[in-house]
């Protein structure tokens, strides 16, 4: 297999013909899938989401659905409905959108909560159950979901549990002048998502994955991902914490960085580095904390500074 960083850093390089001057932010997606996790984008309209996840599936050779989220869409539009064939005198089942290995699922908040719940077996389990029937995803398999934090009005608030199932939440934000302009440029003529080339494919991306999973990760690491954690539920201002599941996403995503940054061990600045967009989304400020302005990257930053970095050997 080819070195995992070069494959990475493919991606990126061929991502960012797309989506311009969001280097850290492509890194983010990039972890996301190298882990394979899902990531949730929360942000504005028209910052370049959708074409985040069409040029990621289009670079590795994945297949892409979307699939728009509305107050009327059902549990079965996602996840495929059991067809009475005459024909044949049986069922078959038709898959929905969700059976693809890279799924957008654009304005996840304006499902209704039992909509937005037939993604949690496919997200957790990497499979769908429909009449009793079991189907696998095809991997890998990352769901990208969006969501616009400003409008509120007819949406539904993603539950704690559908948020703890993504690894990853992130921001992308206006991009600056100067790269705004080459965004006009380059989508003069045609948007470079419809000429962007494929650059590795499913087989080595599952390589990869495993490759993150071999990153070696100290003992003393482990415990400060663990007191990190630990400390989001601790603090005064959350009313509920991190779950294990957030300290899981921290452990696997600090792997894929170290396999970026070409390096076989886990280091504390990794975990730092991605302590918020692993913890925060999973993190319920309490209400007194809300009517003070205190925001979850202030507990993140807090936590962070009261967790001592790891400096001794571990207890056994």
């Amino acid at each position: 297999m080819e070195d995992p960083k070069i494959v990475a850093e493919r991606i990126v390089a061929n991502v960012e013909n797309v989506i311009v001057g969001k280097n850290r932010e492509l890194r983010l997606a990039i972890t996301a899938l190298l882990c394979g996790g899902h990531m949730l984008i929360e942000d504005v309209p028209g910052v370049g989401k959708t074409m985040l996840a069409r040029a990621i599936a289009a670079s590795t050779g994945c297949t892409f659905r979307r699939i728009q989220f509305t107050p009327d869409l059902l549990p079965s539009d996602i996840t495929g409905v059991s067809i009475y064939n005459q024909k044949e005198a049986d069922f078959e089942f038709r898959p929905g959108p969700i059976i693809a290995q890279v799924v957008l699922a654009d304005e996840v908040n304006r499902a209704t909560p039992k909509t937005q719940s037939a993604l949690l077996e496919a997200m957790e389990e990497r499979q769908v159950t429909v009449d009793g029937v079991t189907h696998k995803m095809p991997l890998p398999f990352m769901v990208m979901a969006t969501q616009n934090p400003i409008e509120y009005e007819g949406t539904f608030p993603l539950p704690e549990a559908q948020l703890d199932r993504f690894m990853i939440r992130v921001h992308l934000g206006y991009p600056s002048p100067t790269d705004e302009v080459l965004v006009l440029d380059q989508q003069q003529t045609i948007h470079p998502v419809e000429t962007i080339k494929q650059v590795t494919d499913a087989t080595e991306i599952l390589q990869v994955q495993r490759a993150v999973k071999e990153i070696y990760v100290d003992p003393l690491i482990k415990q400060y991902i663990v007191a990190l954690a630990n400390a989001t539920r601790e603090h005064e201002s959350v009313y509920l914490g991190a779950s294990p599941r957030g300290s899981l996403a921290l452990f696997r995503t600090a792997q894929a960085r170290a396999l970026l940054e070409a390096r076989d061990f886990v280091t504390p600045d990794d975990v730092k580095d991605l302590a918020l967009v692993t913890l925060g989304h999973r993190i319920i400020l309490s209400p007194g904390a809300k009517v003070k302005g205190i925001t979850v990257s202030d507990v993140v930053a807090a936590c962070l500074s009261r967790v001592p970095v790891p400096g001794s050997r571990a207890r056994v």
